[in-house]
């Protein structure tokens, strides 16, 4: 499958031990910033995600001020948990950027949820790529071009899967249609797990 430029798939990048790591990672970062449901700008319409951040910057959106980063969780008011550094040591390896990433956007997908095409495009720095983590659940991932209406493929993501997105492909539309149920046993409960490590200023 030919992916537009500057996009990358690296499929069983992790392996099982490094995404069990991972998850529990993942755990400590939401006892200690608690996932939320995030709402559209303008219409307050509930995402079917939850989501909570880590890093020093965390993404956020709500009805009044829209999609942005924030030093702070918007529940509990407290800065985010620090960078695991697994996932620092995969951004060193895979990104091949000189920053360090500051934000990591954790969400979790129900396997009813999904997220329509967007883009990725809040931060000021779009020539660090966007370094997408998926664990859990397989879903059907859709990419398309710069713009919304433009041809799309899609491919599915399994646990341990990353995805780049960067050069021409980091302001391609992107979004996930489907996750499909039992199709790991990674998380006890079902569901997928994000991770999309950010490099937020210039």
């Amino acid at each position: 499958m030919l992916l537009p430029n500057g996009i990358r798939h690296l499929p069983g990048y992790l392996d099982r031990p490094a995404q069990e790591a991972l998850v529990e990672a993942v755990r400590s970062v939401v006892t200690q910033a608690p996932l939320f449901t995030p709402v559209m700008p303008g219409t307050g319409k509930e995402m079917s995600v939850r989501m909570t951040n880590c890093g020093g910057l965390g993404w956020v959106t709500d009805k009044q001020r829209g999609y942005r980063y924030q030093p702070i969780h918007p529940v509990t008011n407290r800065p985010w948990p620090a960078l695991p550094p697994q996932l620092l040591d995969l951004w060193r390896d895979i990104a091949g950027y000189e920053n360090p990433p500051q934000a990591c956007l954790v969400n979790f997908y129900a396997d009813d949820a999904r997220m329509g095409l967007h883009q990725d495009k809040d931060e000021q720095d779009l020539n660090a790529p966007v370094l997408s983590i998926s664990l859990g659940n397989t879903c059907l991932f859709r990419v398309g071009g710069l713009n919304r209406n433009d041809r799309t493929l899609s491919l599915k993501l399994t646990s341990g899967d990353i995805i780049v997105l960067g050069g021409e492909g980091r302001l391609c539309f992107h979004g996930v249609d489907r996750i499909y149920p039992a199709t790991s046993t990674l998380l006890k409960n079902g569901g997928r797990i994000n991770l999309t490590l950010r490099r937020v200023t210039s």
